[in-house]
């Protein structure tokens, strides 16, 4: 694992997105008037004097105020003007006071950009910013989710690996070897050189033969959706995977050195943590609640399978208003003169038709379908899904969902095909581009809350910031 240190995280991302102090005037008068209870235009008149070399000046306390009212990206291009703003920005981090809600940035990688250079598109700005991340290269590697602020990627070995972009911290997680159905195949030298992925079930049921695969190829076999969850029971983390054969669940907490199954249930497609239970949907709409606080785990089923298989993307999330939410979404490949660019023959586009939201009626065990969501937004995809407050993110569409392409069979088959992004309106289903294509279709688009939280115990070897 690579290690990196703070000043080669900031050089990396600072590099492209430098801020000099004049650069910054503008975003410290933004919000001074609302610190210190003054008309904007009072001090409208210290901001045409040009007096910006005053600022690195302030008070640190001042100075943390001001920086507590920017987004992650500003704050982190202001930490790297001066030793002054660095010490506001380090003490604020620290000390906890950071709390300012993010609007969520499309990743993605661009072949222009080099290997190990990740994007992020920020929605409010409508502009890209470049970050270099460590080995291995990203562009190397297969995103298999996004949440809270981090990625989870598998390498060329089939090993998954939790990547901060904006920090730059990395953490290996436990070896692919220790999941319930993956043997390692060693050649004569006793070197790991293929794996033998079995495909029984909880039920005690074998429903294939066993496939081997490659160190490399494993990934697009196993792996379907993974996410990081806080663990507010001893303050660390929990990462889900969702895997195959069948989709079923595996987890490990933070000192862990394996991963954990989940039987006996499968076919899921989605996961929440909430309240320290682990809720996991299924493509049948059923909802299982895991309990993974005890030191034995135990499931009860929340929901009952409410609808047969059909060919839709399920999501599971919890509204600001503390409801569950179930998100229907229906992917269909259109006719030939229904597509908006003309690609190869051969290339199949996906593409997203219609999103359906249900509100999970607890006590009576039902989905109450939601018509409008006029003050909200949604986000889907490879990321842990989110449903926003519209009036915290003006700059977003209320009643509107963001979407990426998550169809993780369609996408390991077809990397280099179009992927399936755009905003979609809830009301009538009409669908808009979200920009002009930036993007490499290959490793697929995710959007991500940009997040400087340190993880507090690791499963591998972490960066020091």
């Amino acid at each position: 694992m690579a290690t990196c240190s703070r000043a080669a995280i900031m050089s990396s991302l600072c590099g492209v997105v430098a801020l000099q102090p004049k650069d910054l005037w503008s975003l410290a008068f933004s919000v001074m008037p609302k610190l210190l209870n003054l008309r904007t235009s009072f001090l409208n008149k210290f901001q045409e004097d040009d007096v910006h070399p005053l600022l690195p000046e302030l008070p640190q306390d001042m100075l943390m105020a001001i920086f507590a009212n920017l987004n992650i990206l500003d704050l982190v291009r202001a930490g790297s003007v001066c030793s002054s703003w660095r010490s506001a920005y380090s003490r604020l981090r620290h000390l906890g006071k950071y709390k300012q809600s993010q609007t969520p940035c499309l990743l993605y990688t661009s072949e222009t950009s080099g290997d190990n250079v990740s994007c992020l598109y920020s929605l409010v700005e409508n502009r890209t910013y470049k970050l270099t991340l460590p080995d291995p290269p990203i562009r190397s590697r297969f995103l298999i989710g996004s949440s809270n602020g981090w990625l989870i990627t598998a390498d060329e070995r089939s090993e998954l690996h939790l990547v901060n972009p904006i920090t730059g911290e990395q953490i290996a997680l436990p070896s692919v070897i220790t999941i319930e159905h993956v043997k390692p195949i060693a050649d004569g030298s006793g070197i790991i050189h293929r794996y033998e992925l079995s495909y029984h079930t909880g039920d005690n049921k074998v429903h294939e033969e066993p496939t081997l695969h490659t160190l490399g190829d494993l990934r697009e076999h196993l792996y379907f959706k993974a996410f990081v969850f806080p663990d507010t029971s001893n303050g660390s983390y929990i990462v889900v995977v969702i895997h195959n054969p069948y989709h079923q669940l595996s987890f490990a907490r933070a000192t862990d050195d394996k991963w954990t199954w989940l039987p006996p249930n499968f076919r899921y497609r989605d996961c929440l943590y909430m309240d320290g239970l682990l809720y996991a949907l299924t493509s049948h709409g059923e909802i299982d609640a895991f309990d993974l606080t005890a030191s034995t785990v135990t499931m009860k089923v929340i929901l009952e399978e409410v609808k047969e298989y059909t060919y839709q993307s399920m999501y599971i999330m919890q509204a600001p208003w503390g409801d569950l939410l179930q998100v229907w979404r229906t992917v269909e490949v259109p006719d030939q003169e229904d597509r908006e660019n003309d690609g190869p023959e051969n290339e199949v586009l996906l593409c997203t038709l219609d999103i359906t939201v249900y509100k999970v009626e607890m006590e009576a065990k039902k989905l109450v379908e939601i018509n409008s969501l006029p003050y909200h937004v949604l986000f889907l995809g490879y990321n842990n899904s989110i449903c926003l407050s519209a009036e915290e993110h003006p700059e977003l569409k209320a009643n509107h969902a963001y979407f990426t392409d998550d169809e993780a069979e369609g996408i390991m088959v077809m990397k280099n095909n179009t992927r399936d992004i755009g905003v979609m309106d809830l009301e009538n289903s009409s669908r808009k581009e979200i920009s002009s294509q930036i993007w490499s279709n290959w490793p697929c688009p995710t959007w991500i809350i940009p997040n400087l939280t340190k993880l507090n115990l690791a499963f591998g070897k972490q960066c020091q910031l």
